[in-house]
């Protein structure tokens, strides 16, 4: 039925927005659009980040009830690289199947990452 899908973000700086995915999370731009538009993309995880610049009927707003996360092989590792590009982790939750990391985004969007344990499922 769906092809593939996308998370959009609604960002106040989209200069900003698009150092922060790219420069720091190192994921790909894909495209850029007048200053106002940008796709970032992960394997498996496509971003648009938006800044309305007005035009929209759109307010720039934090959500609390989602969080967006990626996988990672070895969480150690990349918690120690990312807090040398300035990352603040706000928690690392230790659970049965996976390990958790959480951080926010420049925007203060709830972000994670998260390492499978082996057999875990």
């Amino acid at each position: 039925m769906f092809k593939s899908g996308t998370i959009t973000i609604v960002v106040s700086d989209i200069k900003k927005a698009v150092q922060f995915y790219v420069d720091t999370l190192e994921l790909k731009l894909q495209a850029q659009v007048d200053g106002h538009l940008a796709q970032v993309e992960a394997p498996g995880l496509s971003i648009t980040l938006l800044n309305p610049n007005g035009d929209q009927n759109i307010q720039i707003k934090k959500s609390e009830s989602i969080s967006i996360g990626f996988e990672v092989d070895n969480l150690d590792s990349t918690m120690e690289l990312l807090k040398s590009r300035g990352i603040e982790f706000e928690a690392v939750n230790d659970g049965n199947a996976a390990r958790l990391a959480y951080f926010n985004d420049p925007e203060g969007n709830s972000l994670y990452l998260i390492e499978v344990k082996p057999q875990s499922f």
